[in-house]
Parts: C-alpha cells; structure tokens; sequence
C-alpha cells in the first residue's frame, strides 16, 4: 500500500522552520524550505532544502507547487505573489488576506481598531505638522514605526522631542516606507497571547506569558504569567482567539501585549511559531510548532496544555564567545534538567542563536537556573 505523506513547504530558512523539523519527524511530515542559503539555520537539519529567494516570483512559484501546502518563517513574501499563488491552487496558510496585517502595522491598527480591540492611541504620519499635533495630544516621548519591515526592535525608535522625529519621519520617507506613530505606553511588563487555529475554525489558546525584552528583542518569558489574575488571563486569551477569527488566521497566531495595570493594550501580531512560545518544546502537552504544523495541514489541534506549573525560557544572546558547544559539559553536569535549543547560527553580538528551557515549581529557581545556563552558555560567566 502507498503511503501518503503531507508535504509542508516553509517559506523562509531560519530558526523557526528548523524548530519545526522535530515535530514533522514525529508527525510523519515531509518538510521542505526555501532558503537564501544552504548554511541557514533551518537548512542545515532539512534536507529538502531549495535554495532561492522568496522575491524571485519563479523560484517560489517551482517551490510552492511541489508542496501540499505552504507556510512562513517570516512575514515578508509579497502578497502578490501569495495571491498568485493561491490563484495556481496552491493551499497557502496563513493567507495574504491575514498575513498583510502582520506585514503593515498601520492596516494591522485599522483593522483592529474598527473591531473594539484595545490598542495604543496611534495615528498615520505624513508630515512633521501631523507629528506635531500627534505628539500634543499624547505628550512626549512618543513611539515611530515604520509601517512595513520592522522587527525585533529594528523599524521602531522612541523619540523625545518634534527635531529627533522630524528627522527620523524623514528617513522614513526617503525610503519609501509609511509612518505609524503610537503613544509610549506606561506598561508595568509585557504579555504574549499565543492561538493555534486551523482552516475549518477549530482554535486552542496556550497560557498568557510574560515577556521581557532587551533592546527590542525577547529575552526571557515565563510561562504561565505569574500574579496574572484568571479573569485577565482569559480575557487576554479571549482577545487573540478574537483576532485570529476576525483576520481567518491559520496556523499560529502570537499577540504581544502591554500590561498598564488597568489595561492590556495589542502590541504586535505575529503569525508564525514565535519567540514567545519556544518554552512551548518542553513545557506544554503539544509545542507551538508541532500546533503549526497541525493547523496549517487542517488536523486536529493538540493541547497547549503546561506539563509542569512554572518553565521559563531565556534566549541566548551572542556576545564574543563562538563555540557554545565547549561549555555544554558543564552546563548539563551542573543541572541535568537544562533543556538547550542551538539554532546552528553564526555568532554575533546581540544575534538570537539559541535558547535554554527549564521546567519546574518555583519561579525565582528556574530563573537562576536558565539565566546561569544561558550566561555560562554565552561566556558571560565562567563558572
């Protein structure tokens, strides 16, 4: 008897589709991605790799065709070239009619804020005279983004006076890119809502966690939020099931958040397995990539479920040390129960290159457990 096996193409070959290659071994999936490099992080553990350009209509459209059905390590594949796409047959999840509001900030507040989802006060700038009249109605500092193409901190600067966002608007024209101006929120730490939903609606929520950042970039979450109490903790999972239906999200749905006290204001959208929810590969019944790879092919979703009451995970930074596998011995002598993630990545300062998990009851422990893993791990520490 032939034996089918769903082939899932992942657009994109960094660590995100390479996290998804475990859960497509266990689920019997024929992965396949389209990579700028043979040496990309997901490239590396995939053997099906194509190498060629998401920009380049031709090759996406040779790659997309021998798959069952497509999906993203990023947001930025043009969507017209995904509508084309989907105009050759070819089953494409998320879809551009969701994905465009991950890939423009200003739609992804439209769209939003005509729905009664809290979001920061936010206006489109077109001229020094509009960010002046925005700056007096929320006061400075404010927040500028560029509309398409920012991420992990890049795209976003917190500006102090008119001169330093009149200047930096500037920039932002010359490049052709629009302008979102927001309101610095007087958040007390940040959230992330993480869904998992599938073409015919079916959607499970993981618990809310807490995000910490460091220069725009994730840093370390714990999971579940602690001192969250159950009703915001449901309100805030409510909210992302909300988004995820109003934009027919398939596959998974981050939200990042920002806690006031009184208020849990939407952040960001991400849809895609995201930073938030890798403490997801070993401290929940089903991980956000094997959830990915369940919704995006239309099967039955898994538990988000925890499997232990506290994991916290903590990103590895790159500082100046380049070999992290010398540091391993003492790290797994020092604490067997350090779940490591490398992501086969070039070392850089600053550069995401991996993350440490650590499962447990006591929130403050496994925090001086991933931190002394992730420093040691990093050469911040020696011993």
């Amino acid at each position: 008897m032939t034996v089918s096996t769903p082939r899932v193409g992942v657009i994109g070959g960094g660590q995100l589709a390479r996290m998804m290659q475990p859960a497509a071994i266990n689920l019997g999936i024929h992965l396949r991605v389209l990579s700028a490099s043979i040496t990309d992080s997901a490239a590396q553990v995939i053997p099906d790799t194509v190498v060629g350009s998401h920009e380049d209509w031709a090759a996406l459209k040779a790659f997309a065709l021998d798959c069952d059905v497509i999906t993203f390590d990023h947001e930025h594949v043009p969507i017209q070239f995904l509508e084309d796409l989907q105009k050759l047959g070819v089953a494409v999840r998320p879809g551009p009619h969701a994905l465009r509001f991950a890939q423009d900030k200003i739609e992804m507040r439209k769209v939003l804020t005509e729905a009664g989802i809290a979001c920061p006060v936010w206006k489109e700038i077109t001229s020094e005279t509009e960010l002046a009249e925005f700056g007096e109605v929320v006061g400075w500092p404010l927040v500028i983004k560029t509309a398409r193409g920012g991420y992990d901190g890049k795209g976003v600067w917190v500006v102090k006076t008119l001169a330093e966002g009149t200047e930096i608007i500037s920039k932002i024209q010359a490049d052709g890119n629009r302008i979102l101006a927001e309101e610095l929120v007087p958040f007390t730490r940040e959230l992330a809502a993480q869904v998992a939903r599938s073409p015919h609606g079916q959607c499970v929520a993981y618990p809310v966690v807490q995000s910490t950042q460091t220069d725009g970039i994730c840093h370390e979450v714990i999971a579940p939020c602690p001192n969250l109490d159950v009703e915001r903790a449901a309100g805030a999972q409510a909210m992302a099931i909300k988004i995820a239906d109003l934009l027919d999200v398939q596959g998974m749905l981050a939200v990042e958040l920002f806690d006031t006290g009184t208020q849990i204001l939407v952040n960001e959208l991400a849809m895609r397995p995201h930073n938030s929810g890798h403490w997801s590969m070993d401290g929940a019944v089903t991980s956000q990539f094997e959830n990915h790879l369940r919704a995006v092919l239309d099967w039955p979703l898994g538990s988000p479920a925890p499997t232990g009451p506290k994991t916290v995970m903590v990103n590895l930074l790159g500082k100046d040390i380049g070999d992290l596998h010398g540091a391993f011995r003492h790290v797994m002598a020092r604490d067997p129960g350090i779940k490591v993630h490398l992501y086969g990545k070039e070392v850089r300062p600053g550069r995401k290159i991996g993350h440490v998990n650590a499962t447990g009851d006591n929130i403050e422990a496994l925090l001086q457990r991933a931190w002394h893993a992730a420093d040691y791990l990093t050469g911040v520490i020696d011993e």
